[in-house]
């Protein structure tokens, strides 16, 4: 029986090694690599294998690391929320609203449409309709609602914010759609039963049983936001930064040692992030 089970054990390893060789390749040996880079030297010219503390010195003691941190964290908490709302709103919709399954089939289709184009150009689209003398401004002033175009409609927070929003909503509402599928819909029913409110009903029976679908978009869509730095270049006119920018500014000056450690220390970041929302609810086994 011994020898059975240990049988077993060494299939399972076989098994498992592709994929613990694929994750070991593409996962672990570039990070490793980048943490390692971090301790390099770099001058105008060249970059030298060192172990030295001066990027990280340098980035901690910076008030404009700091500052560029705190833009990234409005962006992640202000397109959270917002795609959270919305993802919430529709995912109810589609799951409570729609009984056909074929329109639901249909209707969730139709969500991912913009998806089939890419992120830039998706993004793109955005400019000539947000823009000084784009649609949106000439529509407000032939109807009279302003008198003069408004500046803050494009190459601001409030840009780039609409640009996240609408390129990271679908993967809140795919794992929220999911966990809401998966209710009994008898507790609903019971709820109702009770004497509970439609209102009661959501707080205290359809939040708390999709709270793994909302953790699971909530940590797609924090990590997507705080790794991106195209949207906030186009979308604020290079007027604003987040780290993905500093990052992506240090690689265009071949300080390829200062970008590994600003990537150092956005990867700890986004980890403690996401180990903060996994204290709300254990994923593993709530699915």
């Amino acid at each position: 029986m011994g020898g059975g089970l240990k049988n077993r054990h060494l299939s399972g390893w076989l098994l498992a090694s592709p994929l613990a060789l694929v994750l070991l390749v593409f996962l672990v040996l570039p990070i490793v690599m980048i943490a390692i880079v971090s301790f390099w030297g770099a001058t105008e010219f060249s970059i030298y294998p060192a172990f030295q503390w001066d990027n990280y010195q340098f980035l901690l003691t910076s008030p404009v690391t700091y500052k560029v941190f705190l833009n990234t964290f409005k962006y992640a908490v202000l397109t959270w929320a917002f795609t959270l709302t919305i993802g919430f709103t529709v995912a109810y919709f589609l799951a409570f609203h729609v009984r056909s399954l074929t329109w639901q089939i249909a209707l969730f289709l139709l969500c991912t449409i913009p998806f089939w184009t890419s992120n830039i150009i998706r993004m793109i689209s955005w400019i000539p309709f947000l823009g000084r003398n784009g649609i949106a401004n000439s529509t407000l002033m032939s109807m009279g609602v302003i008198d003069e175009p408004l500046e803050w409609l494009l190459y601001s927070d409030f840009s780039v914010i609409l640009a996240f929003v609408h390129l990271y909503t679908l993967f809140m509402v795919v794992p929220i759609f999911n966990t809401m599928m998966r209710i009994d819909r008898s507790l609903i029913e019971a709820a109702y039963d009770s004497g509970a409110t439609g209102w009661q009903t959501l707080t205290n029976v359809i939040i708390p049983l999709c709270k793994p679908g909302i953790m699971i978009g909530s940590i797609f869509v924090v990590t997507l936001v705080m790794g991106d730095f195209i949207t906030v270049r186009f979308m604020s006119g290079s007027q604003s930064a987040n780290v993905g920018r500093l990052i992506s500014n240090d690689i265009g000056l071949l300080q390829y040692p200062s970008a590994a450690a600003t990537a150092v220390i956005l990867l700890i970041t986004v980890l403690m992030v996401i180990g903060l929302l996994l204290r709300f609810v254990d994923i593993r086994k709530e699915l």
